[in-house]
């Protein structure tokens, strides 16, 4: 989450929901129950989920590369104010972070900031020279004003007598106005040449000779505050040694925490491409020819991820290097931030497109700052139109665009056929006055009925006695005749959701 942390909000139920929005804040009484995943369903019968792809706004690119430093633009995070509604964009145009503003996110202001020239223009959006892979969190816990903006790039700097790449830190008190930390780097990075992984008393190590050690972070930075884990942490890419053993093979996903922004953990793999995503062989010599980045085969170039309603999601950056030279975005979830599940890898969440005159038809940036409205959910990114196995271009067409998703919409449950029916596990309602549900039934309908934990119905909350659902709604109310959820004994129940020709991507109990 780059700046993804506005709010939090302790809800009964014992979750921490960090929360951007500026318009629907969970109730202390409220939980909701995403479709996302099996983790409160007992099981399901004759169904299936199905991920609900991201809608691409009809007004893209919201940023357009129209200045002459802007080139291909690519990282980006963003930040809403939650009480003015006030929007701060920053973005990479090759090795430049640069600032836009918005009051409704989608007609953008590029400021004359006067801050850093372009070639003798000095009437520029541009914050500061950079080297790559940037991300911005905003942070409204620090007690120290100077440091309410925090940014994590790529770059370099002197240790000792001696240069290296890796993670570098900088603060600010209004998002334009940066101070670098002193020390630099405040982690060493992985990169290198294609060699079998040093010995660990290699001379060449300590001068940075050698590249960065194996498994660190790399050229892509996406911090975030967890507040499931009370840290912060950085989602970067990393490199994995090949089948033959040598360095800088395929592209993966670390984290690395801190409790002050500054000194970080050792870097830990969460997130690797597997057998399924291709092997890529062991030409490394052809790579080599080729100019390196890695093997053919599909590799996950990074992993920005987001804390949301008790769970995490991370926005997988696809890239298949070698074939298509696309890199579209895959949803992947996890209850702890570390353990990844990657459930829909063959359907993108944000697709490439076949039109490549688009900004964002081949290589698309996701980023860890979606803005979460009271109906909508917005994510923005920035994007390019050549694949990446074309030459390099910087003057290609590229800039930021926006995605959006109604409200908790990630992915649905179905019937198989026309009917199925999913059991949730078992709940003690007392404290729940409403049941609400986040549904498409505008096809078909939906009941819900009451069975006790021994799994028997419930007179009076039974699936004939319920009030049928139809229409296509982020709310519809659950009803029984001439009863609710505070009419039943005390006890624990399990909820049975019947669809017949229709979908449902979130349960809420108020």
């Amino acid at each position: 989450m780059k700046g993804l942390l506005v709010l939090f909000l302790i809800c009964s139920f014992g979750q921490v929901l960090a929360w951007t929005g500026g318009g629907r804040a969970p109730s202390e009484q409220q939980k909701t129950i995403l479709m996302v995943d099996d983790q409160q369903v007992l099981y399901r019968s004759g169904t299936e989920r199905v991920l609900r792809p991201l809608d691409r706004h009809p007004e893209n690119p919201m940023l357009p590369s129209d200045k002459p430093w802007e080139l291909t633009v690519a990282y980006c995070s963003v930040h809403r104010d939650p009480t003015t509604g006030h929007y701060q964009l920053w973005y990479q145009a090759w090795g430049k972070l640069c600032y836009a503003t918005s009051e409704d996110g989608i007609h953008w202001v590029k400021p004359n900031l006067g801050l850093h020239d372009y070639e003798g223009e000095s009437d520029t959006n541009i914050l500061l020279d950079i080297g790559f892979g940037g991300g911005v969190l905003f942070d409204p816990r620090d007690p120290d004003p100077s440091r309410r903006y925090k940014f994590a790039y790529w770059g370099s700097g002197k240790l000792g007598d001696f240069e290296h790449l890796g993670l570098l830190v900088a603060f600010s008190p209004d998002g334009i106005h940066w101070t670098k930390h002193p020390r630099a780097p405040v982690l060493k990075g992985s990169h290198g040449e294609y060699i079998l992984p040093p010995f660990a008393d290699d001379p060449g190590i300590a001068t940075g000779k050698l590249g960065g050690p194996p498994l660190s972070t790399s050229d892509v930075t996406d911090p975030i505050w967890d507040p499931g884990h009370d840290t912060f942490a950085i989602y970067s890419k990393t490199w994995l040694d090949g089948p033959d053993g040598t360095m800088h093979w395929k592209r993966a996903v670390v984290r690395t925490d801190s409790k002050d922004f500054v000194h970080w953990s050792t870097p830990r793999l969460v997130v690797a491409p597997d057998e399924l995503d291709g092997w890529g062989g062991d030409e490394r010599e052809l790579a080599r020819t080729a100019g390196g980045g890695g093997s053919d085969g599909k590799q996950l170039h990074s992993g920005p991820a987001f804390y949301y309603n008790g769970m995490y999601f991370s926005l997988l950056q696809v890239l298949d290097s070698g074939a298509t030279g696309n890199m579209p975005i895959e949803l992947a979830l996890s209850h702890d931030g570390y353990q990844w599940q990657r459930p829909f890898r063959n359907s993108p969440f944000l697709p490439a497109l076949e039109d490549k005159t688009q900004f964002d038809a081949s290589i698309i940036w996701s980023n860890a700052t979606p803005v979460l409205l009271e109906d909508e959910f917005r994510f923005y990114y920035g994007a390019y139109s050549n694949q990446w196995n074309i030459d390099d271009d910087r003057k290609q067409i590229s800039g930021v665009g926006l995605a959006t998703m109604p409200r908790d919409r990630f992915a649905g449950i179905r019937p198989l056929g026309r009917i199925g029916q999913i059991t949730m596990k078992p709940l003690d309602l007392r404290a729940v006055s409403s049941v609400t549900l986040n549904a498409d039934a505008s096809q078909g309908s939906i009941r819900v009925e009451l069975l006790n934990e021994a799994g028997y119905r419930v007179k009076g909350w039974s699936k004939v006695e319920a009030n049928v659902i139809q229409g296509d709604h982020l709310s519809h109310p659950v009803g029984w005749r001439n009863r609710g959820i505070g009419d039943l004994p005390a006890g624990r129940y399990k909820l049975r959701i019947h669809l017949d020709n229709a979908k449902i991507y979130a349960m809420t109990l108020d």
